[in-house]
């Protein structure tokens, strides 16, 4: 297998390990506060659970519709330029957050957050490639861990951080107020109207440093892949013609994984804060949760750059955070036990949905060589029906908010329980299948 143009460099190897560092960590910077702004924007835009979910929508099904519009976007300006787009599209839909929060409009803001699923659509399409490219495939689930610590290191600053900035100490009394329903119609548009302009100074901050993030990675030693299509997904030598990505199976089958994965990971993490406040943690004691889960997740991923692939394949590890994940979903549903932990008391079922996170952590990174293996001249394309697996974050929550709407918070984490159940049959069969002939 044809090793990376990183490998000629050692030097820019490592310089360009930190950059995509960098470019990972921004991605759980904008991605995961969703997790708070799903409860913030309930309350200050009195919104029903279902209606709160329309954020992870908005903001993933941009991957589904821009993927393949951001592969041909890299093709015709190269990476190096095609993530400086890709930021500016980020700092741009930071910048809506400014007039949808003086207008007070849902609308507004789910475009805003649809322009930063555009971005990261963008970037992810680039990214992903590049961190494949760096060595074997048979380590890929190695640097994807080492990515996705900064991913989720992020993501467990980003509750926080804007917990901090925007909530107030005396907010768990008004958020009582609002609940209670004694407020004037007049009072209670004062008190929403300052709760959302909270977001205004928050969000310029970050289209400004988004913007330059993105000019100076640019203008970075970070080499440029050539505009053909990359070796890295290995040559296609099975001699049996191939003409479209639907003529390799393992492919469609770990698009549909990635798409259910992804929506088993915000599920547990965007819903968690909601699911607290059910057991009556308030919001300000609950904006943890996220981090818990976080916290979880990079727990895995160390583990995996430890023991992958020196001691377990990456195949041997998709199959164990499989099976556990579905053990873990099945403790959500069904375990009854009301347990104090970190200061939280609350039915034991919270703790099993955020440990949910440890085996997600080697899901993606052992999904996506498995899936992009061997496609040759597809390769990118490839990836790109992979990055547009993404958007399982935009309708599995939205599934989830339905359920819970109707039927109860918990009773909406049945929706992970199929999502598993695929996942493990993928882990152990799915992905062999290199032809649509051997499926029964």
């Amino acid at each position: 297998m044809t090793n990376s143009i990183f490998l000629m460099d050692r030097k820019v190897f490592y310089i360009s390990m930190g950059i995509l560092a960098v470019m990972y960590f921004v991605f759980g910077l904008v991605s995961w506060i969703n997790a708070i702004l799903i409860p913030y924007f309930k309350i200050a835009l009195e919104l029903t659970h279902f209606q709160s979910y329309f954020v992870t929508f908005a903001f993933y099904i941009a991957y589904f519709v821009m993927a393949i519009p951001s592969g041909l976007l890299l093709n015709r300006t190269g990476y190096k330029k095609g993530i400086m787009y890709g930021f500016i599209f980020l700092s741009f839909g930071a910048l809506i957050f400014i007039p949808a929060a003086f207008m007070r409009q849902y609308a507004v803001f789910l475009a805003g957050l649809y322009c930063l699923g555009t971005g990261l659509a963008v970037l992810q399409t680039a990214a992903n490639p590049y961190v494949t490219m760096i060595g074997s495939i048979d380590s890929a689930a190695r640097r994807m861990s080492v990515m996705g610590i900064f991913n989720k290191s992020a993501g467990i600053i980003a509750p926080l951080l804007f917990a901090a900035v925007v909530f107030k100490s005396a907010d768990n009394t008004t958020f009582a107020l609002l609940e209670a329903g004694t407020l004037s119609d007049i009072e209670k548009n004062i008190i929403l109207q300052e709760l959302i302009r909270r977001v205004i100074v928050p969000y310029a901050i970050l289209a400004i440093f988004l913007l330059f993030v993105g000019i100076g990675i640019r203008y970075s030693v970070l080499p440029e892949i050539e505009a053909g299509e990359s070796k890295t997904g290995g040559e296609d030598n099975t001699n049996v013609p191939r003409k479209s990505l639907l003529d390799y199976p393992y492919l469609i089958f770990g698009a549909i994984a990635i798409f259910l994965h992804v929506g088993t990971q915000v599920v547990a993490i965007d819903t968690i804060i909601n699911y607290a406040g059910s057991m009556g943690i308030g919001l300000l004691d609950a904006k943890f949760f996220p981090s818990y889960t976080l916290t979880c997740t990079i727990i895995g991923y160390i583990l995996g750059i430890l023991l992958i692939p020196r001691f377990i394949s990456q195949n041997t590890a998709l199959k164990f955070c499989t099976v556990l994940g579905l053990l873990l979903s099945l403790g959500v549903v069904f375990a009854n036990h009301t347990v104090s932990l970190f200061g939280h008391t609350g039915n034991i079922s919270i703790w099993f949905l955020a440990s949910i996170g440890f085996p997600n952590a080697l899901i993606y990174a052992g999904i996506w060589p498995l899936s992009i293996h061997n496609l040759g001249k597809f390769t990118k394309t490839g990836s790109s029906l992979l990055i547009m697996g993404l958007s399982g974050n935009a309708i599995l929550p939205l599934i989830y908010g339905a359920i819970g709407d109707h039927h109860g918070l918990r009773a909406g984490y049945w929706v992970l329980i199929p999502c598993f159940l695929y996942l493990v049959w993928f882990a152990f069969h799915g992905h062999m299948i290199n032809y649509w002939k051997r499926v029964k």
